[in-house]
């Protein structure tokens, strides 16, 4: 019966494919539609929440309204999704553009506005119906390279706008788009010893299997022998016959004996979902070599909604004098599949190959509350912070808190806490707890009652009290002191090696002018287009602030000729 009802919540969920409108949307740019990247592809600590479309390796397209409705949303970030613009459609859905250079017409006149307003770069708006309405296939913004982004592109996406829900283009039609003829490709088969007691192949280690192509097109892998409860993960990828780069896969289901085992299909998804990318990878792997294993399974059920599975969890036990076929089905959107068939035997031999040994003063029960204290430091860990138990190292040297490391991910926030009564009032308050990764120092908001320093984060590793006097630096790239300027713009590089940059100020003659950051250069940029300028002598006043409040004060005189 469990089988049964898996196989009706696969159906169900192929079959919602059909609710959405078809041909609603149009594509937001007006060349042929490429991918960098897909929906549900894995990212670091996320799903891939939409399309990333090629904008031939530059910014500067035109980017078009998908649908009719309003602009509900503008986001302004330095990281994240950059400059993005939401419109709410009368259908109950919500389009994003993101990494946008800039917005056009009535949309760019509010942004600005808004910027001078709140005397901020960084802003978000939210609209009501009628402040701006947008036509289908109306000009509203400029491809771009914004926040995050490491190339040239158009983020976009789809969402339900009550539930806020990211659903996959490709079931409004955009398939129509592409032309997709290629299968999904497997490049890499592992399998799991799940317990201290499991064996496979005679190794209680993780064991990458080989496989041949068959002549009906599927693959066929080495034979596992096995006992214990083990399971697979792959690390799969897909292409399509335009983009010639490589996405993720649409669907990953597995078979035992013919019966569902484990699934997954990327049709929609929450924004509460995306971390759980952490729990269905190997993240151990990922983090070691970059390469991401799916696993076909749990050890504990972590609550990632569009997994479907059995009390099993998608582990399996071998049994013996009975031989069993499991089969894993690697889909795309258009129904292009490779398989891979495993036959698996019992098998109680002893192991030849010994499990990895975990060297660890502590142990984590994943759904219980830990917390641990030594010397100047101690950490509390809620239940539910991790996906599963693991044995913890946990240690202070020296003032320095050595956390395990960033091999086990963190689902949620964890607290820790450091003291040092020794420091003057002075050096307590430009003090921060910070990650330390070789060279590098990583700030965290830290809150601080006296001597007691305290932050909330979600990686493990290595930390330390950090105190940060330095202010940032301040430099302009092309200098214009006492000079006749014609440029279009003023550009100053800003850094700060401690905390990090919290604020940038740009004055005018006394008044407030607007500097957009680019993090990726870490340059700040005034656009001489807001008549704050002046025929004649100008003077300019920058003032940079880290998260210590350390600033530090550019000033600079130049002039300009008005007269056309």
């Amino acid at each position: 019966m469990r089988f049964f009802l898996f196989y009706l919540l696969c159906c169900s969920t192929l079959m919602a494919q059909n609710s959405y409108p078809k041909e609603y949307f149009s594509p937001p740019l007006d060349i042929p539609m490429q991918l960098s990247g897909n929906f549900g592809e894995l990212r670091p600590n996320h799903f891939h929440a939409g399309f990333d479309f090629k904008t031939q390796q530059k910014e500067g397209l035109k980017v078009y309204a998908a649908a009719e409705g309003y602009v509900s949303r503008i986001k302004i970030s330095t990281f994240g999704n950059g400059k993005t613009i939401y419109i709410t459609h009368p259908n109950g859905y919500t389009s994003v553009y993101a990494h946008l250079q800039k917005a056009v017409g009535p949309i760019q006149d509010f942004i600005t506005k808004t910027h001078y307003k709140e005397q901020a770069f960084e802003i978000e708006m939210y609209l009501k119906p009628g402040e701006i309405p947008i036509k289908k296939g109306e000009w509203i913004a400029i491809s771009g390279n914004t926040g995050a982004s490491e190339g040239p592109h158009l983020h976009f996406e789809i969402r339900d706008s009550k539930t806020e829900y990211i659903i996959n283009p490709m079931l409004f039609g955009f398939d129509s788009g592409f032309k997709d003829t290629k299968k999904p490709s497997i490049s890499g088969l592992y399998v799991y010893p799940l317990t201290p007691k499991s064996t496979v192949n005679k190794s209680q280690r993780p064991i990458l299997l080989n496989y041949s192509l068959q002549k009906d097109g599927t693959f066929l892998a080495d034979k596992v022998v096995a006992n214990g409860e083990i399971s697979f993960g792959i690390i799969a990828d897909d292409y399509d016959d335009v983009s010639f780069n490589k996405n993720g896969v649409y669907s990953v289901h597995s078979f035992l004996n013919g019966q569902p085992r484990f699934g997954y299909q990327f049709d929609t998804y929450s924004f509460d979902d995306m971390r759980y990318v952490n729990a269905l990878i190997d993240y151990a792997k990922y983090k070691k070599t970059q390469q991401r294993v799916q696993k076909l399974f749990m050890k504990n059920k972590y609550g990632l909604a569009f997994i479907k599975t059995d009390e099993s969890k998608g582990q399996i036990t071998p049994i013996p004098n009975l031989d069993g076929v499991y089969r894993i089905e690697v889909a795309d959107f258009f129904g292009n599949k490779t398989a891979i068939t495993v036959p698996i035997q019992f098998d109680a031999s002893a192991a030849v190959i010994s499990a990895e040994p975990k060297v660890s003063n502590y142990f984590i029960k994943a759904n219980k509350d830990n917390i641990f204290e030594k010397d100047n430091a101690s950490v509390f860990f809620p239940a539910g912070t991790f996906y599963d138990d693991f044995p913890l190292n946990f240690e202070v040297k020296n003032k320095v808190l050595y956390l395990h490391d960033d091999t086990v991910p963190a689902h949620t926030n964890f607290t820790i806490t450091m003291t040092d009564s020794k420091m003057s009032k002075e050096q307590q308050e430009k003090t921060f707890i910070a990650r330390i990764e070789g060279e590098k120092i990583s700030y965290n908001s830290t809150f601080r009652k006296d001597s007691v320093f305290t932050t909330k984060v979600k990686t493990l590793g290595k930390y330390k009290l950090v105190t940060d006097t330095l202010a940032p630096t301040v430099s302009i790239t092309k200098p214009v002191e006492g000079r006749w300027v014609s440029q279009d713009t003023i550009q100053l590089q800003i850094s700060d090696s401690g905390s990090g940059i919290k604020t940038y100020n740009g004055y005018l003659n006394g008044k407030w002018i607007l500097f957009e950051y680019d993090n990726k250069t870490n340059t700040i940029t005034h656009y001489f287009n807001d008549d704050l300028v002046l025929n004649g002598a100008n003077e300019l006043k920058v003032i940079v602030t880290d998260a210590m409040g350390n600033s530090t004060t550019f000033e600079t005189r130049f002039f300009r000729s008005l007269k056309k």
